[in-house]
C-alpha cells in the first residue's frame, strides 16, 4: 500500500520531519502501508539520510502535476491547502502561513465529514484510527448551478 504525502510549493518542515518520525512510520507500517512517496516543496530539511527497513521511501520536491500521485495513494497526508484536499486524507494545516487560511480551510471540511484533521503531535494516532471509508465524498461538479448564480447576478432571466 502506498501513502503519499504532499506538503505543496512552500516549506512544511514540521510536517515531514512527523511524518519521517518512528511513530509514524511504525504506524504506516502497522497498517500495511509498503511505501512512502513524500512531496517536500521547498523544504530544508536533509533528504539524503532517509531509510527505513521495511518501507520503500521516495522523497522530491516538486513536479509538474500530483495527480498521478494521488490516484495511487491507498492515503493521503498532506497540508491544507484548496488543491489538495480535494481527496479523502488526513490534513496537518500548516500554521505558519499568514492568517492561517489553512486551519480554516481545513476545519470547515472537516466538519462536514470530507476530511481529518490532525496535528504535528497527534498524526501518528491518526494514521493508526484513519478511516477513509468513513468520509463523505464530494458531489460531482455541476455547472449549471454556478451558471445560474451568475446569471441571476447579471439579471439574465431564463
Amino acid at each position: 500500500m502506498l501513502c503519499f504525502v504532499t506538503v505543496g510549493t512552500f516549506s512544511f518542515d514540521l510536517l515531514v520531519r512527523a511524518v519521517l518520525s518512528e511513530p509514524v512510520l511504525d504506524a504506516l507500517q502497522a497498517r500495511g502501508y509498503t511505501r512512502l512517496v513524500i512531496q517536500y516543496g521547498d523544504s530544508e530539511f536533509d533528504t539524503s539520510v532517509v531509510t527505513r527497513t521495511g518501507l520503500d521511501i521516495e522523497l522530491w520536491a516538486r513536479k509538474p502535476s500530483l495527480d498521478q500521485d494521488f490516484r495511487r495513494a491507498d492515503l493521503v497526508i498532506g497540508h491544507a491547502g484548496a488543491g489538495t484536499i480535494l481527496d479523502p486524507l488526513i490534513v496537518v494545516p500548516n500554521e505558519s502561513l499568514l492568517h492561517n487560511h489553512q486551519l480554516e480551510l481545513a476545519t470547515a471540511l472537516a466538519a462536514s465529514n470530507h476530511l481529518r484533521t490532525s496535528t504535528i503531535a497527534d498524526l501518528a494516532h491518526s494514521v493508526t484510527v484513519f478511516d477513509p471509508a468513513a468520509l463523505a465524498t464530494f458531489e460531482p461538479f455541476d455547472g449549471s448551478r454556478f451558471r445560474a448564480l451568475v446569471d441571476e447576478e447579471m439579471g439574465f432571466q431564463l
